[in-house]
């Protein structure tokens, strides 16, 4: 099967068929602090912040989702008009179709085209395909495609290794991606892609000069659960192996918190199942920059277009603001100062592994680790 015509099974698949993990993000495992007297005005509470260099309304994007069909052209284009009248960021989908085939460069160009140049606009490749020969050349194709600010680099180990057609060469992609960091021209996101990045592999990226991760926990969509699916009709047993694998995956909670414990001084994006401005905050709180969604967007757009993904946007930051004000928070960095509770089954996972919930936590709150992407 073409690149192509994956591409729209994964769109039907994902609004079809139910492909969201059961396990939970963790994020109810974290509870913010009712301030009773927030000393505070609701009005005036400023959840604006600076990522990658443009002023975003609030600390949200709509992550990388689609992109390489025909259909995709429409929805990317809704999306980042989406995007651009509230003031968040965009992600696409992997531009490995586009590189491929010229003739879909469009589905991806008119996220920039429909959002304009204010718009934040990252762009995507696949970490397999720097595996089989994808250079820097490849990587300043889909970022000069649609004029991106930033590149995401993802990691679906997961999903490949489930998928019919996958690439499951993941050999010297650290090196490969340390060696291609410097010569791009944008900054470097390494996404992954519904199953969570560990410490180790932060710390490992980190090392080589990373300082931009979406973590993409488990929680939310499960793309082995999507393949799974697709292994339904062209290979039984392989399906079956994808069942058992359906929940796998680090929890969004869990997974922020190994990260910002490895990267000290990164930008991190929290996606993988944030579903309310509420979720979003929790994500801030235990030390994320930016929150993120996608199959949210996704559906809000097959429902009712253009002002449906809107009205899903303006709520999600309608609940954000709310939190900030009902912690006594005024600005979005406000919110690390704020006291948080973290439950004992997420504080049991963290101590097993090798993090004192206490001692992330007091650092999280008494010092400031900037990144020069994030502010």
């Amino acid at each position: 099967m073409s690149t192509s015509h994956r591409k729209l099974d994964h769109i039907r698949i994902v609004l079809d068929s139910e492909v969201e993990h059961v396990r939970s993000t963790l994020l109810d495992e974290v509870e913010l602090v009712h301030m009773a007297l927030p000393e505070a005005d609701l009005s005036s509470t400023d959840l604006r912040v600076n990522f990658l260099d443009k002023e975003l309304a609030a600390p949200l994007m709509i992550t990388g989702m689609t992109g390489g069909h025909s259909v995709a052209e429409k929805i990317n284009c809704a999306l980042a008009k989406a995007a651009s009248s509230v003031g968040v960021a965009l992600g696409v989908g992997s531009q490995r179709a586009a590189i491929e085939n010229p003739s879909l460069v469009n589905t991806f160009r008119s996220a920039r085209e429909c959002g304009g140049s204010e718009l934040v606009v990252i762009a995507n490749i696949g970490a397999p395909q720097l595996v089989k020969g994808y250079t820097v050349k490849e990587l300043r194709k889909a970022v000069e495609m649609i004029d991106a600010d930033a590149i995401a680099i993802h990691l679906n180990a997961s999903q490949e290794a489930f998928q019919p057609e996958g690439d499951h060469d993941y050999r010297g992609v650290v090196d490969k991606i340390g060696d291609i960091l410097d010569s791009i021209g944008v900054p470097v996101i390494v996404k992954e892609t519904g199953h969570g990045i560990s410490y180790e592999v932060a710390l490992e990226l980190y090392k080589r000069g990373i300082r931009l991760f979406d973590v993409s926990g488990a929680g939310g969509t499960s793309w082995v659960k999507v393949e799974y699916y697709r292994a339904l009709r062209k290979d039984k047993l392989l399906a079956l192996a994808a069942k058992t694998f359906a929940e796998w995956g680090i929890p969004t909670a869990q997974s922020i918190v190994e990260t910002r414990w490895a990267a000290p001084t990164s930008c991190i994006i929290a996606s993988g199942g944030v579903r309310t401005g509420l979720d979003a905050v929790k994500a801030l709180a235990l030390g994320a920059d930016i929150a993120g969604v996608a199959l949210p967007a996704l559906k809000a757009y097959a429902e009712e277009g253009v002002n449906g993904v809107i009205n899903l946007l303006k709520v999600l930051i309608l609940e954000m603001r709310a939190a900030l004000f009902l912690m006594g928070a005024k600005r979005v960095y406000d919110i690390r100062r704020r006291e948080i509770v973290v439950s004992h089954r997420l504080e049991h996972i963290l101590k097993a592994r090798g993090i004192n919930v206490g001692l992330y936590l007091h650092h999280l709150r008494k010092a400031f680790y900037p990144c020069q992407w994030c502010s």
